[in-house]
């Protein structure tokens, strides 16, 4: 085994020992991504939300959630690759595991960064040719993908107490557009806390209550319908509007029906 250096997402560079054979994530899509590039017992670690696919849910050591890494587990498995996330990992464990193992960190605004990020595990956990296969698909169903016949208008919320939604340079902003809708909260950047109250001048179609991070049920559907009286809301599937992996296969499905249905 050799080193080979690799940039990052945001700009580290990154010794590996290439081919990697201990690899921890500590990002859910992520680890589904590395499930579909054909990886199995080189992944030795992967977070307490990393719920897909199941047989690693079960069987895999736990490092701790996302933000809150149980350190002394990961040294104890002694990694050779960490991948992690700038937005979905804590900035000071993430720097303070670099200190110790090659952490390679992702940074996803959109569809073609999330592209971007998949060619790239590819090719440090060396599944560049399946990691080649899956971008084009992905790339060839978005592009097949039909826009809404409705340009409708929306806000995607994602926490709730305080009230937080998605704003314009975000992934799932850019699916919602993907799509042919309207994100009214397009000039926000990141994720705004927002009162749904202040939407009442923006001329909503739709709100969509995400399944996560926060697990929006129906009793929430009444709390906004109570506030914004005529205007629609539904409950979506979180991780097709925001897993930046190999699920994009599976949310094109899912947003085919999602449109047609408006």
């Amino acid at each position: 085994m050799s080193n080979r250096v690799f940039t990052d997402m945001i700009g580290n560079e990154v010794a590996i020992g290439f081919p990697p054979v201990r690899i921890i994530s500590l990002v859910p899509s992520q680890t589904e991504l590395l499930y579909d590039l054909g990886l199995g017992v080189e992944v030795v670690g992967i977070t307490k939300f990393c719920v897909h696919p199941n047989e690693w849910f079960r069987n895999k050591k736990r490092v701790g959630g996302t933000k809150t890494l149980h350190l002394d587990i990961i040294r104890s498995l002694q990694p050779d690759l960490i991948i992690a996330n700038k937005e979905e990992n804590s900035k000071e464990q993430v720097e303070e595991l670099a200190a110790e193992f090659p952490v390679w960190t992702s940074d996803i605004q959109c569809l073609e960064t999330a592209l971007a990020m998949i060619t790239q595990v590819g090719q440090i956990v060396d599944r560049g040719t399946q990691a080649e296969a899956l971008v084009n698909e992905i790339r060839h169903g978005f592009s097949n993908l039909a826009a809404a016949a409705k340009p409708t208008r929306v806000a995607y919320f994602i926490w709730r107490n305080p009230w937080m939604s998605v704003g314009g340079d975000t992934f799932i902003s850019d699916m919602i557009e993907k799509i042919g809708w309207i994100n009214v909260l397009a000039d926000q950047k990141r994720y705004p806390e927002i009162n749904p109250d202040s939407l009442k001048g923006k001329d909503i179609d739709l709100v969509l209550l995400s399944s996560e991070p926060y697990p929006f049920k129906d009793i929430h559907i009444a709390e906004i319908k109570a506030i914004l009286p005529g205007v629609e809301v539904m409950l979506v599937d979180g991780e097709m509007f925001s897993w930046y992996g190999s699920r994009m296969k599976e949310a094109l499905d899912y947003f085919k029906i999602l449109t047609e249905s408006k």
